[in-house]
Protein backbone atom coordinates (compact mmCIF):
# COMPACT_ATOMS: atom_id res chain seq x y z
CA UNK A 1 0.00 0.00 0.00
CA UNK A 2 1.40 3.60 -0.92
CA UNK A 3 1.23 5.88 2.04
CA UNK A 4 0.30 9.73 1.16
CA UNK A 5 2.89 12.34 2.46
CA UNK A 6 3.62 16.39 1.46
CA UNK A 7 6.72 17.79 0.75
CA UNK A 8 7.35 21.90 0.23
CA UNK A 9 8.60 22.72 -3.48
CA UNK A 10 8.78 26.17 -5.33
CA UNK A 11 6.15 27.80 -2.80
CA UNK A 12 3.92 24.88 -3.53
CA UNK A 13 2.72 21.53 -1.14
CA UNK A 14 3.21 18.72 -3.28
CA UNK A 15 1.65 15.07 -2.66
CA UNK A 16 3.32 12.57 -3.22
CA UNK A 17 2.67 8.81 -2.80
CA UNK A 18 5.57 6.19 -1.74
CA UNK A 19 5.36 2.67 -1.34
CA UNK A 20 7.20 0.06 0.56
CA UNK A 21 10.95 -0.71 0.00
CA UNK A 22 10.89 -3.78 -2.79
CA UNK A 23 13.85 -2.49 -4.62
CA UNK A 24 15.20 0.87 -6.37
CA UNK A 25 12.82 4.14 -6.16
CA UNK A 26 10.65 4.10 -9.44
CA UNK A 27 8.73 7.46 -9.66
CA UNK A 28 5.62 7.47 -11.73
CA UNK A 29 4.13 10.57 -13.19
CA UNK A 30 0.97 11.32 -14.31
CA UNK A 31 -0.36 12.89 -17.57
CA UNK A 32 -1.93 16.75 -17.29
CA UNK A 33 -5.57 16.96 -15.82
CA UNK A 34 -4.80 13.33 -13.89
CA UNK A 35 -3.58 12.64 -10.62
CA UNK A 36 -0.82 9.67 -8.93
CA UNK A 37 -3.49 7.27 -8.88
CA UNK A 38 -3.78 7.12 -12.71
CA UNK A 39 -1.16 4.06 -12.50
CA UNK A 40 -2.88 2.13 -9.65
CA UNK A 41 -3.43 -0.93 -12.18
CA UNK A 42 0.57 -1.24 -12.59
CA UNK A 43 1.41 -0.33 -9.57
CA UNK A 44 1.12 -3.71 -7.62
CA UNK A 45 3.49 -5.22 -10.29
CA UNK A 46 6.00 -2.58 -10.63
CA UNK A 47 6.08 -2.48 -6.49
CA UNK A 48 7.12 -6.09 -6.39
CA UNK A 49 10.81 -5.24 -7.45
CA UNK A 50 10.81 -1.55 -7.03
CA UNK A 51 10.23 1.22 -4.42
CA UNK A 52 7.21 3.24 -6.04
CA UNK A 53 6.48 6.31 -5.74
CA UNK A 54 3.59 8.37 -7.49
CA UNK A 55 3.57 12.11 -7.46
CA UNK A 56 0.39 14.60 -7.89
CA UNK A 57 1.73 17.59 -9.87
CA UNK A 58 0.88 21.09 -8.69
CA UNK A 59 -2.49 22.21 -9.26
CA UNK A 60 -3.85 18.15 -9.29
CA UNK A 61 -4.98 15.74 -7.02
CA UNK A 62 -4.11 16.57 -3.39
CA UNK A 63 -0.88 18.99 -4.17
CA UNK A 64 -1.38 22.54 -3.49
CA UNK A 65 -2.41 25.13 -6.53
CA UNK A 66 0.40 27.33 -7.78
CA UNK A 67 0.88 30.88 -10.04
CA UNK A 68 2.22 28.92 -13.11
CA UNK A 69 1.63 25.66 -14.98
CA UNK A 70 4.06 25.87 -17.71
CA UNK A 71 5.74 22.45 -18.38
CA UNK A 72 9.41 23.85 -16.98
CA UNK A 73 7.16 24.17 -13.38
CA UNK A 74 6.19 20.61 -13.38
CA UNK A 75 10.07 20.17 -14.21
CA UNK A 76 11.38 21.54 -10.88
CA UNK A 77 8.74 20.12 -9.09
CA UNK A 78 9.50 16.41 -9.69
CA UNK A 79 13.40 17.06 -9.98
CA UNK A 80 12.92 18.42 -6.38
CA UNK A 81 11.11 15.03 -5.33
CA UNK A 82 14.29 13.09 -7.14
CA UNK A 83 16.76 15.16 -5.48
CA UNK A 84 14.94 14.88 -1.83
CA UNK A 85 13.46 11.18 -2.00
CA UNK A 86 15.66 9.01 -4.01
CA UNK A 87 19.04 7.55 -1.89
CA UNK A 88 19.90 5.91 -5.13
CA UNK A 89 19.78 6.83 -8.94
CA UNK A 90 15.78 6.86 -9.42
CA UNK A 91 13.89 5.54 -12.82
CA UNK A 92 11.52 8.05 -14.20
CA UNK A 93 8.30 6.65 -15.60
CA UNK A 94 5.83 9.46 -17.22
CA UNK A 95 2.87 9.50 -19.80
CA UNK A 96 1.83 12.53 -21.58
CA UNK A 97 2.74 15.78 -19.37
CA UNK A 98 4.32 13.89 -17.34
CA UNK A 99 7.14 11.95 -19.75
CA UNK A 100 7.97 15.34 -20.89
CA UNK A 101 8.73 16.32 -17.61
CA UNK A 102 10.58 12.95 -16.82
CA UNK A 103 12.90 13.54 -20.20
CA UNK A 104 14.11 16.84 -18.79
CA UNK A 105 14.73 15.91 -15.30
CA UNK A 106 16.57 12.88 -16.99
CA UNK A 107 18.55 15.65 -18.89
CA UNK A 108 18.78 17.91 -15.89
CA UNK A 109 19.95 15.21 -12.71
CA UNK A 110 22.06 12.94 -14.85
CA UNK A 111 23.63 11.30 -11.83
CA UNK A 112 20.14 10.87 -10.05
CA UNK A 113 18.18 9.41 -12.84
CA UNK A 114 18.91 5.61 -13.76
CA UNK A 115 16.69 5.32 -16.47
CA UNK A 116 13.23 6.87 -18.03
CA UNK A 117 10.09 5.80 -19.55
CA UNK A 118 8.22 8.21 -22.10
CA UNK A 119 4.56 6.80 -22.78
CA UNK A 120 3.29 8.98 -25.93
CA UNK A 121 4.70 12.50 -25.30
CA UNK A 122 2.90 15.01 -26.71
CA UNK A 123 5.96 17.25 -27.01
CA UNK A 124 5.29 19.94 -30.18
CA UNK A 125 1.55 18.67 -30.40
CA UNK A 126 0.43 21.02 -27.31
CA UNK A 127 2.88 23.47 -28.21
CA UNK A 128 1.86 26.52 -30.38
CA UNK A 129 -0.31 25.37 -32.89
CA UNK A 130 -2.57 24.27 -30.17
CA UNK A 131 -5.75 25.66 -31.44
CA UNK A 132 -5.07 23.89 -35.10
CA UNK A 133 -6.04 20.60 -33.25
CA UNK A 134 -8.49 18.76 -31.44
CA UNK A 135 -6.99 19.31 -28.26
CA UNK A 136 -7.79 23.37 -27.73
CA UNK A 137 -11.46 22.89 -27.26
CA UNK A 138 -11.12 20.05 -25.03
CA UNK A 139 -8.83 21.31 -22.18
CA UNK A 140 -10.94 24.67 -22.99
CA UNK A 141 -13.57 22.28 -21.96
CA UNK A 142 -11.72 20.84 -19.08
CA UNK A 143 -10.96 24.13 -17.74
CA UNK A 144 -15.12 25.10 -17.25
CA UNK A 145 -15.87 22.11 -15.88
CA UNK A 146 -12.93 22.08 -13.46
CA UNK A 147 -14.17 25.87 -12.07
CA UNK A 148 -17.78 24.61 -12.21
CA UNK A 149 -18.39 23.43 -8.51
CA UNK A 150 -19.89 20.55 -9.77
CA UNK A 151 -20.23 16.99 -8.15
CA UNK A 152 -18.35 13.92 -9.17
CA UNK A 153 -21.91 12.41 -10.46
CA UNK A 154 -22.61 15.61 -12.63
CA UNK A 155 -19.19 16.15 -14.23
CA UNK A 156 -19.66 12.45 -15.59
CA UNK A 157 -22.57 13.68 -17.49
CA UNK A 158 -21.09 16.96 -18.27
CA UNK A 159 -17.95 15.52 -19.88
CA UNK A 160 -19.83 12.78 -21.97
CA UNK A 161 -21.25 15.32 -23.59
CA UNK A 162 -17.89 17.49 -24.67
CA UNK A 163 -17.79 17.31 -28.29
CA UNK A 164 -13.89 17.19 -29.60
CA UNK A 165 -13.79 18.62 -33.02
CA UNK A 166 -10.54 19.47 -35.35
CA UNK A 167 -11.06 22.91 -36.89
CA UNK A 168 -11.23 22.64 -40.64
CA UNK A 169 -12.68 19.14 -40.17
CA UNK A 170 -16.50 17.71 -40.27
CA UNK A 171 -16.11 15.31 -37.98
CA UNK A 172 -17.54 15.66 -34.31
CA UNK A 173 -16.76 13.07 -31.64
CA UNK A 174 -18.43 13.32 -28.12
CA UNK A 175 -16.02 12.13 -25.42
CA UNK A 176 -18.68 9.81 -24.19
CA UNK A 177 -18.20 7.84 -27.64
CA UNK A 178 -14.41 7.58 -26.76
CA UNK A 179 -14.35 6.82 -23.28
CA UNK A 180 -16.31 4.04 -21.10
CA UNK A 181 -18.07 5.13 -18.09
CA UNK A 182 -15.92 4.11 -15.55
CA UNK A 183 -12.84 5.84 -17.21
CA UNK A 184 -15.33 8.76 -17.75
CA UNK A 185 -16.31 8.81 -13.97
CA UNK A 186 -12.13 8.93 -13.11
CA UNK A 187 -11.77 11.83 -15.35
CA UNK A 188 -14.00 13.15 -13.62
CA UNK A 189 -12.77 12.56 -10.39
CA UNK A 190 -9.65 14.33 -11.38
CA UNK A 191 -11.31 17.33 -12.55
CA UNK A 192 -13.23 18.05 -9.34
CA UNK A 193 -9.42 18.21 -7.75
CA UNK A 194 -7.87 20.18 -10.27
CA UNK A 195 -7.27 23.71 -10.81
CA UNK A 196 -8.92 25.62 -13.59
CA UNK A 197 -5.68 27.79 -14.04
CA UNK A 198 -4.06 24.78 -14.91
CA UNK A 199 -5.58 24.60 -18.44
CA UNK A 200 -4.80 28.28 -19.12
CA UNK A 201 -1.15 27.97 -20.83
CA UNK A 202 -2.26 24.90 -22.45
CA UNK A 203 -5.54 26.96 -24.31
CA UNK A 204 -3.39 29.76 -24.89
CA UNK A 205 -0.44 27.80 -26.43
CA UNK A 206 1.96 28.95 -24.10
CA UNK A 207 2.44 25.41 -21.93
CA UNK A 208 6.37 24.64 -23.53
CA UNK A 209 7.82 28.17 -22.95
CA UNK A 210 11.40 27.55 -21.96
CA UNK A 211 11.08 24.01 -22.80
CA UNK A 212 13.66 23.41 -25.12
CA UNK A 213 12.50 19.60 -26.60
CA UNK A 214 15.77 19.36 -28.67
CA UNK A 215 18.60 20.26 -26.20
CA UNK A 216 16.93 18.11 -23.63
CA UNK A 217 16.74 14.81 -25.27
CA UNK A 218 20.33 15.13 -26.52
CA UNK A 219 20.96 15.67 -23.02
CA UNK A 220 19.23 12.55 -21.87
CA UNK A 221 22.32 10.13 -21.13
CA UNK A 222 20.40 6.53 -19.55
CA UNK A 223 18.69 4.04 -21.35
CA UNK A 224 14.76 5.56 -22.42
CA UNK A 225 12.07 3.21 -23.09
CA UNK A 226 9.51 5.11 -25.79
CA UNK A 227 6.47 3.77 -26.04
CA UNK A 228 3.91 5.02 -28.80
CA UNK A 229 0.02 4.26 -29.81
CA UNK A 230 -1.73 4.14 -32.47
CA UNK A 231 -3.06 8.00 -34.19
CA UNK A 232 -6.17 5.95 -35.51
CA UNK A 233 -6.70 5.19 -31.40
CA UNK A 234 -5.59 8.96 -30.38
CA UNK A 235 -1.89 8.87 -29.68
CA UNK A 236 -0.60 12.24 -29.64
CA UNK A 237 2.72 10.85 -30.95
CA UNK A 238 3.20 10.88 -34.33
CA UNK A 239 5.30 8.40 -36.52
CA UNK A 240 7.37 11.04 -37.97
CA UNK A 241 7.77 13.22 -34.01
CA UNK A 242 8.61 9.50 -32.82
CA UNK A 243 11.43 8.83 -34.88
CA UNK A 244 12.92 12.19 -34.64
CA UNK A 245 13.23 11.67 -30.87
CA UNK A 246 14.03 8.40 -31.24
CA UNK A 247 16.78 10.09 -33.22
CA UNK A 248 17.76 12.59 -30.48
CA UNK A 249 17.91 9.70 -27.16
CA UNK A 250 21.36 8.75 -27.44
CA UNK A 251 20.43 5.61 -26.05
CA UNK A 252 16.58 4.93 -26.71
CA UNK A 253 14.46 1.69 -26.85
CA UNK A 254 11.18 2.67 -29.54
CA UNK A 255 8.11 0.52 -29.16
CA UNK A 256 5.24 1.21 -30.99
CA UNK A 257 2.03 -0.36 -29.20
CA UNK A 258 -0.89 -1.75 -31.25
CA UNK A 259 -4.47 -1.26 -30.10
CA UNK A 260 -3.64 1.50 -27.77
CA UNK A 261 -4.18 5.42 -27.99
CA UNK A 262 -2.51 7.87 -25.81
CA UNK A 263 -3.71 6.46 -22.65
CA UNK A 264 -1.39 3.11 -23.04
CA UNK A 265 -1.16 1.84 -19.88
CA UNK A 266 -5.06 2.18 -19.64
CA UNK A 267 -6.07 0.67 -22.91
CA UNK A 268 -3.11 -1.70 -22.90
CA UNK A 269 -2.41 -2.83 -19.65
CA UNK A 270 -0.97 -5.98 -19.64
CA UNK A 271 0.96 -4.77 -22.89
CA UNK A 272 2.66 -1.82 -20.86
CA UNK A 273 3.71 -4.23 -18.31
CA UNK A 274 5.32 -6.60 -20.39
CA UNK A 275 7.26 -4.34 -22.29
CA UNK A 276 8.00 -1.76 -18.89
CA UNK A 277 9.16 -5.02 -17.37
CA UNK A 278 11.28 -6.29 -19.55
CA UNK A 279 12.97 -2.89 -19.97
CA UNK A 280 13.21 -2.52 -16.13
CA UNK A 281 14.99 -5.53 -16.22
CA UNK A 282 17.73 -4.80 -17.95
CA UNK A 283 19.05 -2.14 -15.97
Amino acid sequence: MLQETQLESDRVTLNLAAGPSAGPPLLLLHGVARCWQDYITLIPTLGTRWQVMALDFRGHGRSSRATSYRVVDYVRDAAAVVARNASEPVVVYGHSLGAMVAAAVAAELPGQVRAIVLEDPPFGTLGANIRQTVYHGMFAAFGQLAASGQTVDELVALLAGVTLATPGKSQRLRLGELRDPAALRFMAKCLSQLDPATMTPLVEGCWLDGYDQDDLLRRVACPTLLLQGEASQGSMLDDAEAARVTALLPRATHVRVAGAGHLIHSMQTETTLRLVTSFLESL
